[in-house]
């Protein structure tokens, strides 16, 4: 069973949705982070690109700051130059694409980081990746709505808090996705010919689940919608509409 062809069970909560579930001895559940998270880092990159090795590098150290969720996105447009990326995904193409929609100005490149869903930049520079960070959070983003995640049994539990008192009415997308920790590919052909590639939170699948419109949600899936080989956490975001900033997030291990 694939991701995108489970039926989803969505339920509208009250506050109480975030609370700890009764039968605690039955659950494990993941507490808030000790560090406030601050980015989310989309980074497209390709096996096919002879600039990317850098910025998949960089990606590994952003991944290892508990403040940042830092994501590899493999996108295929680039496999006409001689190489099949392993990793590539038409989905993440697409994505990339709304993103440059979203924003008007049409910028699709490799290595491109998307930060918070708002700012883009060059995925191989941690400057400029640092200061969309403190750009794009002095206003806003991903620790606006707080996200638990929690697993009962043969059931996955997705909680999303509502919009604090005041703020103007705003509807999100609920984005689940898969990520494989880490993948390395002996590349035989194209611009990376003869290097071995490491790649770090690997989006295998990006699927939306829910529409937040303010209130709490809750969202419940079948863990057998999480079994798919290499698979080791899930990631879940909170965007405005479907290519906008992430106004939360949260990233936990499935086993």
């Amino acid at each position: 069973m694939r991701l995108r062809d489970i039926t989803l069970v969505v339920l509208t909560a009250c506050a109480a949705a975030l609370s700890l579930p009764a039968s605690a001895q039955e659950v494990s559940i993941e507490p808030p982070p000790e560090t406030p998270l601050k980015g989310v880092v989309e980074l497209f990159t390709s096996q096919g690109c002879a600039s990317c090795p850098p910025a998949d590098a960089l990606l590994k150290t952003l991944a290892d700051d508990p403040s940042i969720i830092a994501l590899s996105l493999p996108v295929d447009y680039w496999n006409y130059l001689g190489w099949k990326d392993t990793f590539g995904s038409p989905r993440n193409s697409e994505r990339q694409r709304n993103y440059a929609r979203n924003r008007g100005d049409g910028a699709i490149f490799t290595p491109q980081a998307i930060v918070n869903g708002v700012a883009h930049v060059n995925g191989a520079s941690k400057p400029a990746i640092e200061q969309a960070i403190n750009e794009t959070t002095k206003t806003g983003g991903p620790n606006q709505i707080p996200v638990r995640f929690w697993q009962e049994r043969n059931t996955l539990n997705f909680a999303v808090a509502g919009d604090p008192p005041g703020h103007n009415p705003r509807e999100a997308t609920v984005w689940l996705g898969v990520v494989q920790m880490s993948g390395s590919v002996p590349i035989k052909d194209g611009e990376n010919a003869g290097k071995t590639l490491t790649y770090t939170n690997i989006v295998r699948e990006l699927t939306p689940i829910g529409i937040w419109k303010g209130t709490p949600l809750k969202v419940q899936l079948p863990r057998a919608a999480m079994m798919q080989a290499d698979v080791q956490k899930i990631v879940v975001l909170v965007q405005e509409g479907r290519s906008g900033p992430i106004i939360g997030a949260t990233m936990a291990g499935l086993w």
